[in-house]
């Protein structure tokens, strides 16, 4: 059984969510659950805060945070996972068993890290570009004939799971030196499209779908956080013989 103080570093992240009704499920689950802290990015109704399904849950509403983007949502979590009914598109991430996945996010919870769980909308759910930011996804086994689970009901299944703990708790290999967060991950990103940019091998305004890839690449290098500040030194080096007229950086 996970602690408060192990769940307290859990982030919920609802990604364009249609319905506040559903908004609301979802912060009475994370209530029943004991995960405190909500996070939504482009939430298609302003006034989920007023949802009357958040029964006994206003507290996780009214502490609800709101992003503009996925990157600023998950900025200060090591892991991300998505979810997905698998149905809409082929994702480039390593999909998981609900069982495995509970698994891994409670060894990081547990190593004091931070880590995000988003749903995508109730529509159309995580979006190519929503689905770069996570480090896998997992789905709810539900039939084929009818995948897609209400938000709230998702929300609840998955952290029913994720505090359940069983007799045979897979191995779960956790590194002794902090991993990067996708915060700074992302800051590594952003130098490497500088780069890439600058010597042509992308145009001007990057392409999404560049992004997305160079984002997938640096996830899958699995630095930590000592690993990636080497690697952004370098490149900003790199960056600067490049455009000269640019300050010259300096080491964190």
């Amino acid at each position: 059984m996970l602690t408060a103080a192990e769940l307290d570093r859990l982030r919920v992240v609802l990604v364009a969510s249609r319905n506040p009704l559903n908004i609301g499920a979802a912060a009475r689950a994370m209530s029943n659950f004991g995960a405190p802290h909500l996070r939504v990015v482009h939430p298609y109704d302003p006034a989920f805060r007023e949802a009357r399904s958040a029964v006994d849950a206003e507290p996780v509403l009214t502490a609800a945070e709101e992003f503009e983007r996925v990157a600023d949502a998950v900025a200060d979590c090591s892991l991300v996972v998505g979810t997905t009914d698998g149905s809409r598109r082929t994702p480039q991430e390593s999909l998981q068993r609900l069982e495995e996945c509970a698994a891994v996010m409670r060894q990081h919870l547990r190593s004091e890290a931070n880590v995000a769980l988003l749903f995508g909308s109730e529509k159309v759910g995580l979006s190519n570009q929503d689905l770069s930011h996570c480090d896998f996804l997992l789905r709810i086994p539900t039939r084929a004939e009818h995948p897609s689970m209400n938000l709230g009901q998702a929300v609840a299944v998955v952290l029913y799971e994720l505090i359940r703990e069983t007799a045979t708790e897979p191995s779960v290999v956790v590194p002794d030196e902090p991993i990067a967060t996708a915060g700074e991950r992302e800051r590594l990103v952003a130098v490497l499209l500088q780069a890439l940019e600058h010597s042509g091998y992308i145009h001007h305004g990057r392409d999404p779908s560049s992004e997305e890839r160079i984002r997938r690449l640096v996830r899958h290098l699995q630095l930590n956080q000592s690993e990636l500040y080497e690697w952004l030194g370098l490149f900003r080096q790199i960056l600067w013989k490049l455009d000269p007229t640019k300050d010259r950086p300096v080491e964190e």
